[in-house]
C-alpha cells in the first residue's frame, strides 16, 4: 500500500502538533515550515479535526492543537480515518465495471492486505513517531534553537 500525499501530510501536521504541545499552531506556520500549500494544509486540518484528532481555534491566538495526548493517537487510526474510504482496487469503489467482477475472488485478499497494513500501524502512537522530538522540532523551526 501506499499513501496519498493528503494522509502524509496529516500524519506530518500530527507529528508537529506533537512536538510543540500544548501550543497552538496556525496551519500557515506548518504549511510553510514543511513547504507545502497553505490551502492544502487547511484542508488536512479540516479532515483531522472532523476525526477528532485535533482542534482548532480561530483569530489571533488561534491555531490546531492535538485533540488527546500523544500517546493515545496511533498511526493505524490516523490512516484508517483518511484512508479507509480509499479502494486498494476500482472494483472495491464505485467502479463496477470489470467484467469478472461476480466471478472474481482477489477483493477478499485486497481487503484483508488494506487492513493487514491498518493494523501494522495500530502499534505505533505520535508519542512512539515523535520520540525525538527536540530533533524534530529543531528540523522545523531551527529559530527556537533546540528543546530540552
Amino acid at each position: 500500500m501506499q499513501l496519498d500525499k493528503f494522509t502524509d501530510y496529516a500524519l506530518r501536521v500530527l507529528m508537529a502538533l506533537t512536538v510543540r504541545a500544548p501550543d497552538r499552531v496556525p496551519a500557515s506556520e506548518i504549511a510553510a515550515v514543511y513547504g507545502l500549500s497553505e490551502h492544502h494544509i487547511a484542508k488536512v486540518a479540516s479532515a483531522l479535526v472532523k476525526a477528532g484528532f485535533a482542534v482548532s481555534e480561530r483569530g489571533r491566538s488561534g491555531g490546531l492543537q492535538l485533540a488527546r495526548e500523544p500517546s493515545e493517537i496511533t498511526v493505524g487510526q490516523v490512516v484508517r480515518a483518511l484512508k479507509a474510504d480509499t479502494p486498494v482496487v476500482e472494483c472495491m469503489g464505485s467502479d463496477k465495471s470489470c467484467r469478472i467482477l461476480p466471478a472474481c475472488g482477489l477483493r477478499t485478499p485486497l481487503q484483508e492486505a488494506q487492513e493487514a497494513f491498518f493494523a501494522a500501524l495500530d502499534p505505533y502512537t505520535l508519542e512512539d513517531i515523535t520520540v525525538r522530538r527536540s530533533t524534530i522540532r529543531f528540523q522545523l523551526w531551527p529559530e527556537a534553537g533546540v528543546a530540552s
